[in-house]
């Protein structure tokens, strides 16, 4: 077991408590929760962030639309400026709706609506939106989102999630257990053997959860979009930067420097003037980022940057590996609730 704060363990047993306390409260009846009109499938995971859930939920709202669903995105928007429930447009400001939020909307081509409370984004959602037929919401990081009901629980598991502890000693949102009350796990392919026993051992007896294995690619920037620089500056504001590095050097190309920040870090003038900085003096002729690093930069930033060399957009794209059994399994379960609630 990894304690990455020990000397934040004495309050682990707290926030477990916390936890256990919050979960009785919404069985009691005492905290409520809402119900869309829609199918709403969540995507999550158990740890603080850094588990891939933009992308899977990027694969899974083009699976549906090429089935012939309305696809509606709710997601929180983390340390962004506004606090109001809003619709995203794909070139909305990130810092005022959040980096992922906008990247969404960037890329996935369905309605994207950003609010703290989801179930009033997706209320918002269900009245704007043009009334149709068959309808899903898929709500982006909505594991521990307890105020709003979810039909399918789409769960994210990686290998250092089972290494770790329970917040704040650790980064676990909810113990490992938790992962029994999903409907999907989704595994890494480079660690799914490992851990389907895992999986496995934490399952209840109803059969759930199916497990599901992707498969991870970084993709540098569209074909023939710009030249990769040979001397790459990296740098991004993730909650795993670690995994960035490793999986450019998986691919053959390795920083020559890599600056990191915080998950969500909103970038300023001075960050660029830092980032040219160390730059120049480490010969570097071009920028690396992630997506959703290059959503936050403005067109100024980018110029300044671009004064070194062209900035590469690392965007990490997801596939599952048996994909016509598992597409079966969520357009069936999907399928049986939309009768269900018709």
């Amino acid at each position: 077991m990894k304690i990455r704060r020990p000397w934040l363990l004495p309050l682990t047993p707290l926030y477990g408590a916390g936890l256990a306390f919050k979960r009785q409260l919404f069985a009691w009846g005492w905290l409520k929760q809402g119900r869309l009109e829609s199918t709403v499938i969540s995507v999550g995971s158990v740890s603080a962030g850094g588990a891939g859930k933009t992308p899977v939920v990027l694969m899974l709202a083009e699976i549906l639309r090429h089935r012939g669903y309305a696809v509606r995105i709710l997601t929180r928007g983390y340390k962004r400026d506004s606090e109001t429930i809003a619709r995203v447009e794909p070139f909305d400001d990130a810092r005022w709706h959040g980096d992922e939020p906008v990247l969404l909307a960037q890329r996935s081509g369905v309605p994207v609506y950003v609010g703290a409370d989801r179930y009033q984004a997706g209320v918002m959602a269900e009245q704007s939106e043009p009334s149709q037929k068959l309808v899903v919401h898929l709500l982006d990081d909505g594991f521990q989102h307890r105020r709003l009901a979810r039909d399918v629980d789409i769960v994210l598991l990686t290998r250092e999630d089972v290494e770790d502890t329970l917040l704040p000693a650790g980064n676990l949102r909810e113990p490992l257990e938790a992962v029994a009350a999903a409907d999907i796990v989704i595994l890494r392919e480079e660690e799914a053997d490992s851990l389907r026993s895992v999986v496995r051992g934490l399952s209840g007896s109803n059969g759930k959860p199916a497990i599901w294995v992707t498969r991870r690619q970084l993709s540098l920037g569209e074909a023939g979009e710009v030249a990769l620089p040979t001397m790459p500056f990296a740098f991004c504001g993730i909650a795993r930067p670690e995994g960035f590095t490793r999986m450019l050097a998986g691919q053959g190309y390795e920083a020559v420097k890599t600056v990191t920040f915080e998950d969500h870090h909103a970038y300023t003038e001075a960050d660029i003037t830092r980032l040219l900085y160390e730059a120049r003096a480490v010969e570097a002729n071009g920028f690396v980022t992630t997506e959703k690093d290059a959503v936050k930069l403005t067109p100024m930033m980018r110029d300044r940057l671009e004064t070194i060399g062209p900035i590469v957009v690392a965007r990490l794209q997801v596939e599952l590996l048996d994909e016509k059994e598992s597409l079966e399994q969520l357009v069936n379960l999907v399928g049986r609730l939309d009768r269900r609630k018709r």
